[in-house]
């Protein structure tokens, strides 16, 4: 399970450094693709799949299934870090997620999430605004 907040900085050819605990993680080579909120999700190779055995079971008659499917896995690309721990996000991924200089690397149970620092900060600040009303409608699960 991936879980805690990095903030690192992307060099100027596009590269960001994975912290070793999430490289560890999520493989020797991983799939990045646009997530939601303007951020970017990286899956390791096993999850990647039984995501796309969920999108398989899906309707593909319905229009917004077909939508979804095209942006999230047409925007898809296989990463592997460098010696360094470094990944290049491709410049479509970094046009998507706004990222420039600074980015928060996130663990989210599942998957990584790649967010710009400045798109980060600002969900944040919503997000906490609702959290423990959230947390009220999802109690259950604790």
């Amino acid at each position: 399970m991936f879980t805690s907040e990095y903030v690192h900085t992307l060099d100027a050819k596009g590269r960001l450094f994975i912290p070793a605990r999430l490289r560890e993680g999520l493989g020797a080579r991983f799939v990045l693709t646009k997530g939601l909120d303007r951020c970017l999700f990286a899956y390791p190779p096993a999850e990647w799949e039984a995501l796309g055995q969920k999108f398989r079971d899906l309707p593909f008659a319905r229009a917004d299934v077909r939508a979804f499917a095209r942006l999230f896995f047409s925007g898809a690309c296989e990463c592997e870090c460098d010696r360094q721990g470094r990944i290049l996000i491709p410049a479509y991924l970094r046009e998507y997620a706004g990222l420039a200089r600074e980015a928060v690397i996130l663990g989210v149970a599942s998957r990584v999430e790649i967010w710009a620092r400045d798109e980060w900060e600002r969900y944040r600040a919503r997000a906490t605004a609702a959290y423990e009303e959230v947390a009220e409608k999802l109690v259950d699960l604790f």
